[in-house]
């Protein structure tokens, strides 16, 4: 859930006991499955937590970002991938489960037959809500992260390429995908938390982060989605850079 402005694992350190305690739920919820390969795709929404590689195409090769250089990869890849993580996250660890190749970031494919498996559209930094619901409540720091309405969209143009012109002709797929929604909505909470605005404001957001979190989720059964798992947000108190909160 890092932030590209300042925020838990962007800028701070990798993911914590929370991370850890997630995966081991997201792998039970895999491991239900009857076999491996029942899931033909995965498609993922969220932020750091579940960000395979797109914060890479986002900040390019900026040394700034932690999560573009080591020791961020070390323990697996040998190299830093854009994951918030030494290593694997829990996406990985489901597609392997599944029996699938690792999900690739949507921000590096091209054409259908590099989405065959699906797509992670998760980002590094985002968060669930637009700037613009931020800019309106005199919080000027979110900058442009992306968030969830456009993960959405990224995914509706994947559908579009996928099934150009007959999003009916997708129907099969999303029936037959397991989609992965979050974690997201922290970095809502914790950019603002380290911009030192009060705290009693910031839980002001939390009908519109869920609300938000809902409507996707709504919007994904509307297009088609059968299975759907959701993660809940790990507590903001584990990570070092909110010790001093």
């Amino acid at each position: 859930m890092a932030s590209s402005a300042s925020g838990r694992a962007g800028r701070g350190g990798l993911p914590s006991p929370a991370a850890a305690a997630a995966a081991v739920v997201l792998l039970i919820l895999a491991g239900a499955a009857p076999a491996a390969g029942c899931y033909p795709r995965v498609f993922s929404f969220g932020d750091s937590l579940a960000d395979t590689g797109n914060y890479a195409f986002v900040y390019g090769n900026d040394s700034s970002e932690p999560a573009l250089r080591l020791p961020y990869g070390e323990t697996f890849f040998h190299r830093a991938t854009g994951r918030f993580s030494n290593g694997r996250i829990v996406l990985d660890f489901i597609a392997e489960t599944l029996g699938l190749p690792f999900v690739p970031p949507y921000l590096s494919g091209r054409s259908a037959e590099d989405f065959a498996c699906g797509a992670n559209f998760a980002v590094g930094g985002a968060t669930a809500l637009s700037p613009d619901f931020f800019r309106d409540r005199g919080i000027d720091d979110m900058g442009d992260q992306v968030h969830l309405d456009m993960e959405m969209k990224w995914f509706r143009e994947l559908l579009d390429l996928l099934c150009p012109g007959n999003l009916a002709g997708c129907s099969d797929m999303m029936n037959q995908s397991l989609f992965l929604v979050g974690e997201i909505g922290g970095n809502d909470y914790n950019i603002p938390l380290l911009s030192r605005v009060p705290f009693k404001k910031i839980r002001t957001f939390v009908p519109s982060v869920v609300a938000k979190i809902s409507s996707t989720i709504t919007e994904l059964i509307r297009l088609g989605a059968k299975t759907l798992c959701g993660s809940r947000e790990p507590p903001n108190w584990v990570y070092p850079n909110s010790q001093d909160i």
